[in-house]
């Protein structure tokens, strides 16, 4: 079989309700959010061996992002960055990543879908 080294994993559309922003509305009723992780990874072993240890777990990445979406903050960068930061830091090996978090139905005067912030290695 032939395996590349490296494939893109992703986990979409994770989504919570939190207490982030800077109105004080949003920091008492709280809003819907939603994060978007991917990164290339390592995937050789794991599509080999088809063994978990072997590659990125998604329910841990997931448990990493609920950690930091619970604390809040006044703006979406310090949530993305609290988050990019964690999960680098539970592994180093991650070399290109991007997390994108998105408040649904922002305040923001009018119609919009999301307000989104998107950090990328």
């Amino acid at each position: 079989m032939r395996i590349p080294d490296t494939g893109l994993i992703e986990l979409l559309g994770m989504e919570f309700y939190a207490f982030h922003g800077c109105l004080e509305e949003e920091k008492d009723s709280g809003n819907d959010f939603t994060v978007d992780f991917r990164c290339r990874y390592n995937i050789k072993e794991a599509a080999g061996t088809d063994q978990l240890v072997r590659t990125l777990d998604y329910s841990e990445i997931y448990w990493i992002v609920a950690e930091q979406m619970r604390q809040p903050s006044d703006l979406l960068e310090n949530v993305a960055a609290r988050i990019f930061d964690a999960i680098l830091q539970a592994h180093p090996e991650i070399t290109e990543m991007e997390v994108r978090v998105a408040k649904l139905n922002p305040p923001v005067g009018g119609p919009a879908k999301c307000a989104a912030v998107t950090l990328s290695l």
